[in-house]
């Protein structure tokens, strides 16, 4: 009786604990942190309020207002089409973040799935599933996701699948490192030897403790996932057209009129720049309090 009543709290004391003095140190000691934090919530904020936020329609072509330099009017200039670039800077962030989350969330849950099941039953499941694991290393990511959208066709839901699907196998192997940790402490003894069915231990034992590095991929996976999107989107297989995609953005007009018009390319470069800067840097803090290895520096 005694072992009903302290086996299964000792998985979940540890969690707690952690999420409770990693939030106070990341929040009073944490400048970079910080930093990065407050760029991914003006990010979210533009994304939110892109309507009250743009200027102009994000779709309007003039013809008469091409290539328009950034002034009053214009704040960012206009494109070869007329259209306002502020405005699709600014709706280019809801892309931005809607294929970042949501290819972000599908990578998280198909490696969490895969690393559990590899650490928790091991012998020929964790043979098979590291083996797929490896197949999908062994292709660089960009070219992976390549291949992904060309069998797919170019559109925004393709573009979550093929990040979501390159973003997998590293999930899956570090969950997998932190389950088979978790694994060999001996409340996971007490709970097996109380009964306790294996989805209930992978639920509520392994998978809680396993929580610090899977929201630290999930941060920074993030603005990789911005990338990825833009990478694609620049090589005309991602988010198509007239979708205000930074990356679309920096293709197409933004190469052909360099010279006579640089705010093409600089106001949705600098838009991407930022938005992974501040995923990273905010990825990294979180890393800094979460890790037990680093908690020292």
């Amino acid at each position: 009786m005694n072992s009903t009543l302290t086996a299964e709290p000792l998985s979940w004391r540890p969690a707690r604990s952690l999420w409770r003095t990693s939030l106070t140190r990341l929040v009073h000691g944490n400048l970079i942190g910080l930093v990065g934090a407050a760029m991914v919530a003006m990010l979210v904020t533009v994304a939110a309020l892109a309507p009250l936020i743009a200027t102009h329609d994000q779709y309007t072509l003039n013809a008469r207002e091409r290539l328009v330099s950034p002034g009053d009017a214009h704040w960012f200039g206009t494109d070869d089409l007329g259209r306002d670039v502020f405005s699709r800077v600014v709706y280019g962030a809801r892309i931005s973040l809607y294929v970042g989350f949501i290819s972000v969330s599908v990578g998280i849950i198909a490696g969490t799935l895969i690393g559990l099941s590899s650490a928790y039953f091991r012998g020929a499941t964790d043979f098979w599933l590291q083996r797929l694991v490896d197949a999908l290393f062994a292709f660089p990511t960009i070219i992976l996701a390549l291949a992904i959208v060309a069998v797919l066709g170019p559109s925004i839901q393709n573009v979550i699948i093929a990040v979501g699907i390159t973003s997998m196998p590293r999930i899956a192997r570090v969950v997998r490192s932190s389950a088979l940790s978790v694994m060999s402490q001996p409340y996971m003894e007490a709970a097996k030897a109380m009964g306790c069915s294996d989805l209930r231990m992978m639920a509520q034992h392994v998978l809680p403790n396993c929580m610090a590095p899977i929201i630290i991929l999930a941060t920074a996976g993030f603005g990789g996932a911005i990338l990825a999107e833009a990478s694609l989107s620049f090589l005309g297989v991602g988010t198509p057209p007239p979708n205000p995609s930074w990356g679309a953005m920096l293709s197409g007009a933004a190469q052909r009129y360099i010279q006579i018009a640089p705010w093409l390319a600089v106001f949705p470069g600098l838009a991407i720049t930022l938005a992974v800067f501040g995923f990273n840097l905010f990825g990294d803090a979180l890393r800094d309090v979460l890790d037990p290895r680093l908690r020292g520096r």
